[in-house]
């Protein structure tokens, strides 16, 4: 009976591979369009990650991988004795809790806004002007940012012609943040607002009909059936922007660096970039990186169940 029971299960194993096998040759069309995404996940995402083991060595490129000394967690406590690693980690969350105060509702009301637009040919305008922006390298905004911005710049010159103080836009410590942040909401808000608008656009239209018979204003419908019904969106892709809140890009942090905003502008990535690139210093850079994607998990991890605690899917 015993041998009975092993053979039913293989048979069922057999079958259920059988079947599996032929839905995937029966839409095997379909699953190649998926080949170019996984292929662009393995190559930049998981072969990459063998080389964590750079972590846990003090590595050297002459050495290579399998001769470099082993040296544990040696990386790992390094980072916590830097002493400049609390200004740093500073720097990154207060420039992440602006982007998330400021540029990620930026993208929300942007789609709300335009979904107000009744002006079809108006609409698509708007929309495509906003949309192109995304497009446009780092290097075209911070260009375009220091030619408006500069000390003899346009903002300053208007500031001159009517008399008033000019402001040293680019060199202040006040400054910076800010305006990483306003270069990020011009830049990303229109590609941002993208998803908001399909999932308002998923909404039953029946609800601002009935919101209509009932004598509900523009204001009203937006607050009490758009936002709730597009709630689930925002909490998914607020979770995902939690799971980056160490990071804030190089190129941008960069381009708009200098000696004299170094203290507020020096941020995590720009650290691991100079200490791995600059100073050559893989091992340190590559369990900094490990770090940081391990405390970005936990924060995805946390958010994901907060958000299930209180009535949301979450992502997963």
């Amino acid at each position: 009976m015993i041998a009975t029971g092993i053979e039913g299960r293989a048979v069922r194993k057999r079958r259920a591979a059988k079947k599996l096998f032929e839905r995937i040759w029966r839409f095997r069309f379909m699953y190649a369009l998926l080949l170019p995404g996984l292929a662009y996940f393995v190559v930049y995402k998981y072969f990459p990650m063998f080389g964590l083991v750079v972590a846990f060595q003090d590595y050297s490129a002459f050495r290579g991988f399998w001769r470099s000394e082993w040296v544990g967690l040696d990386n790992f406590r390094l980072i916590f004795e830097g002493a400049d690693l609390p200004r740093i980690v500073f720097n990154t969350l207060y420039l992440n809790s602006m982007q998330l105060a400021l540029a990620f509702p930026a993208g929300i009301l942007l789609a709300l806004l335009l979904n107000e637009v009744r002006h079809e040919f108006f609409k698509r305008t708007v929309q495509t002007l906003v949309y192109l922006p995304h497009f446009v390298s780092w290097i075209v905004v911070v260009g375009l940012v220091f030619t408006l911005l500069r000390s003899d710049g346009i903002v300053n010159s208007v500031l001159q012609l009517l008399h008033l103080p000019t402001i040293n836009f680019l060199t202040s410590d006040a400054w910076f943040m800010p305006l990483i942040v306003l270069e990020n909401i011009w830049k990303e808000s229109g590609w941002s607002s993208i998803l908001f608008l399909a999932a308002i656009a998923g909404i039953n239209p029946n609800l601002y009909e009935a919101a209509e018979m009932d004598g509900a204003r523009r204001w009203q419908k937006i607050w009490h059936i758009t936002l709730p019904c597009i709630r689930g969106t925002i909490v998914i892709l607020l979770i995902l922007q939690l799971g980056n809140i160490l990071n804030t890009g190089i190129e941008q942090i960069y381009l708009m660096v200098n000696s004299l905003t170094k203290d507020v502008g020096t941020t995590l990535d720009l650290y691991v970039f100079e200490k791995g690139i600059i100073s050559a210093d893989y091992s340190f850079a590559t369990a900094f990186g490990l770090f940081k994607s391990l405390v970005g998990l936990v924060l995805i991890l946390a958010a994901n169940r907060l958000a299930k605690r209180f009535g949301e899917d979450g992502v997963f």
